[in-house]
């Protein structure tokens, strides 16, 4: 038999929940890293003899490239794309001509009221095979926030349809500015 203590023994008691306790030992190691990395880069930090050919210097300096490279990334797209599916082919749309443009002004425009300014062209292209467009931006680090707007000219690509265009407007803010957009037009074109 089993007695009271032993069944006590078996069972872990948590204070928080599984994923707050995570949370919490993810934050504890973070704080033990910083002080590493603090000790590692600090100019009291002891140099320790060298077994092998690499330098100190080379060693901080790599170290150091890759801590840039995790603050900085750098883009392998531009920071807006797009892509549109016509569901009633189940296929891509290829063709459609699309359009990126920014606000400016300022106010923002807003639904129903157009607000103090107008809209620049940014890029226009048209979607491929995949009903991917192509570039529509130049390849930029760091977007500018704003409001931008994406147009489709779903009228060219299905003339006689009930939408002549679509157009879709968002917001870019400044937290969001190295994000990137994927702004996709999932729509019965035909």
């Amino acid at each position: 038999m089993i007695d009271e203590s032993a069944k006590r023994s078996r069972t872990i008691m948590y204070a928080n929940r599984p994923i707050v306790e995570l949370e919490i030992a993810a934050k504890e190691q973070m704080k033990i890293t910083e002080l590493r990395m603090a000790k590692l880069f600090s100019e009291k930090a002891k140099v320790v003899p060298q077994t092998d050919s690499t330098k100190p210097q080379d060693r901080l300096r790599i170290i150091g490239g890759h801590l840039n490279v995790a603050e900085t990334p750098k883009r392998s797209r531009p920071p807006i794309t797009t892509h549109v599916l016509d569901v009633s082919r189940g296929a891509p749309a290829v063709g459609v001509e699309v359009h990126l443009e920014v606000w400016n002004g300022t106010t923002s425009p807003s639904f129903g009221h157009g607000g103090r300014g107008d809209w620049s062209m940014v890029g226009t292209s048209a979607t491929d095979k995949d009903g991917r467009s192509g570039q529509l931006m130049d390849l930029v680090e760091v977007l500018k926030p704003g409001t931008y707007r994406i147009s489709f000219n779903t009228g060219k690509y299905c003339p006689g349809g009930f939408f002549p265009n679509v157009s879709i407007a968002f917001e870019v803010t400044e937290s969001q500015k190295m994000e990137h957009f994927h702004v996709p037009l999932l729509s019965y074109i035909s």
